[in-house]
């Protein structure tokens, strides 16, 4: 192989690897904007039968900038679900512990705790409210008010949820927009922080006794 050639592959090569790099993983999920509140329904009182979230569940994000994409998540959420003739009723709510974050980088796991993003420590406890199922078509369409570092949002996006008389399913991707709950934390001139963060569910629920670790989700 010749010079040139050698020079023309690398080049070629690094071109790949940087386009690659900055790809924007909200691209391919549905975004959702952030839009004012909306009133939460409620069930009868003993309309339903209760499904705890469970420790195989999994909620999820990925945050990216110019240069690259980091996953993490939270490893200490709770919620309970409420069936009633085969379908979710009232208004569940998942609780998430802001200081349970974790990321693919131990530096990162710690500026996102800090003021400069969830600000954890002046608002540990997120939390997401169903107000609305829409399940007349696949998939579903879940709507529900999103409490993040201090704001509530309602946002909307479509979701895999499957409901039987032994547990509840619920799986989505999709997109929203930090700057709609505060998070505006830039980040370097030259490597700037995208605004849509991904954010990644897989809950899992069953009928049972809420887990020891839900009663610190306060």
């Amino acid at each position: 192989m010749t010079t040139t050639r050698i020079i023309t592959s690398s080049i070629t090569f690094a071109v790949a690897t940087f386009l690659a790099g900055c790809s924007d993983p909200s691209d391919t999920v549905h975004k959702s904007s952030g839009s004012a509140p909306q009133s939460a329904g409620s069930a009868p009182a003993g309309a339903g039968k209760d499904f705890v979230v469970r420790a195989e569940s999994k909620i999820g994000f990925v945050g990216s900038k110019v240069t690259g994409s980091h996953s993490g998540g939270f490893t200490n959420f709770s919620g309970t679900i409420q069936v009633a003739g085969g379908k979710i009723v009232g208004s569940p709510e998942i609780k998430i512990a802001m200081q349970s974050t974790w990321t693919d980088n131990d530096r990162l796991t710690g500026h996102l705790k800090s003021p400069d993003f969830f600000d954890a420590e002046k608002f540990p406890v997120s939390t997401f409210t169903i107000t609305s199922i829409e399940a007349t078509a696949e998939p579903a369409k879940i709507t529900g008010n999103f409490n993040l570092h201090g704001v509530t949002k309602s946002v909307s996006f479509p979701a895999q949820v499957q409901v039987s008389a032994n547990s509840v399913g619920v799986k989505a991707d999709f997109a929203i927009n930090r700057k709609d709950f505060n998070i505006n934390f830039p980040g370097k001139p030259n490597d700037l922080i995208r605004d849509n963060v991904v954010i990644k569910l897989d809950l899992n629920a069953t009928p049972g006794a809420a887990r020891p670790q839900d009663q610190t989700v306060k």
